[in-house]
């Protein structure tokens, strides 16, 4: 059963099923890399307005089921200012109202599981904290997920290829790049430098040529890393995190047996934040009214 967060009244409600439904017939528009104009003439847009402009603007078809639903805020309130991410962490949220910025987009969940469940763990005291913070500066979180996935392209990948000054070897809607030949050491090095990562792990031998690589940032899940592997046959299987005792056993237990493909494990977080950067990107020249910034939520661990 879904419950209203803090700041949610019965005029939001309505107000915001009428969005959903005027989204509903937003299908179409330009695609994600073409030159559009901004929304002509109006210098105050609201939550609900920019929403649907990026469901336009990215040739989007509105999805029935997603998690990219509002987490807190109002459609109806006008923003001032707006704020990509991967997560709307604390630090996150003090900075963009230091900015004076009323709308952050997150990549990822605000309280902690896939689908915002404010009861997921029952009397989270955190997730009250945060749901009181979030109210008390009248900040609006929208998760941006699976439409930044549906995006063509996927504006993660793209992102991550853009960084990593990958673009020449990237094809839309493929996982693998074939990019100038470096050892896995060298390899690691460039994607360290390029996505200002300091550290990573890896399963292989460091000297090991790749040129074949599988660029799956962020979180696939073991199924779908482990069929890279085995359909496409990468030198490297670059990812931003896994279960251990899924694809990581397989590529270890591949490896006693002769395989070639190693393992590059970024981290989640820092694996996809550059396609959030990318997105503030491409959003603010459509947007030149407001001030669109990008706020990295960082590496959540600290290595010892």
């Amino acid at each position: 059963m879904k419950r209203s967060l803090p700041g949610m009244t019965e005029n939001f409600k309505i107000n915001r099923r009428e969005f959903i439904g005027k989204s509903l017939k937003s299908a179409g528009g330009l695609a994600l890399l073409d030159v559009s104009l901004p929304i002509p003439n109006k210098k105050q847009l609201t939550v609900g307005e920019i929403m649907d402009f990026v469901l336009k603007e990215g040739a989007l078809t509105p999805m029935k089921s997603t998690v990219d639903t509002l987490k807190s805020g109002s459609a109806d309130q006008v923003v001032n200012g707006i704020v990509t991410t991967m997560f709307a962490t604390i630090g996150v949220i003090e900075h963009a109202v230091k900015r004076n910025a009323n709308f952050i987009i997150a990549h990822e969940p605000t309280f902690y599981n896939h689908s915002d469940n404010p009861d997921w763990v029952k009397d989270n005291s955190v997730t009250k904290k945060k749901m009181e913070l979030l109210d008390k500066h009248k900040i609006a979180v929208w998760r941006f997920h699976d439409y930044c996935h549906a995006l063509k392209p996927d504006a993660v990948s793209y992102g991550v290829a853009k960084k990593a000054e990958w673009l020449p070897y990237y094809k839309t809607g493929e996982v693998i790049l074939s990019i100038p030949q470096l050892s896995l050491q060298q390899l690691v090095q460039h994607l360290k430098s390029s996505l200002g990562i300091s550290h990573v792990r890896i399963i292989g031998d460091p000297a090991q040529k790749c040129e074949r690589i599988a660029l799956l940032p962020g979180a696939w899940g073991g199924q779908r890393q482990v069929s890279a592997v085995e359909t496409q046959k990468p030198d490297v299987l670059i990812v931003g995190e896994l279960s251990e005792w899924e694809t990581a056993e397989y590529i270890r237990d591949s490896k006693s047996f002769g395989g070639k493909t190693s393992l590059i494990i970024l981290g989640h977080s820092v694996s996809e934040e550059p396609g959030m950067e990318w997105f503030g990107e491409w959003l603010q020249p459509k947007l030149p009214e407001i001030k669109i910034s990008h706020i990295s939520s960082g590496d959540p661990f600290t290595w010892m």
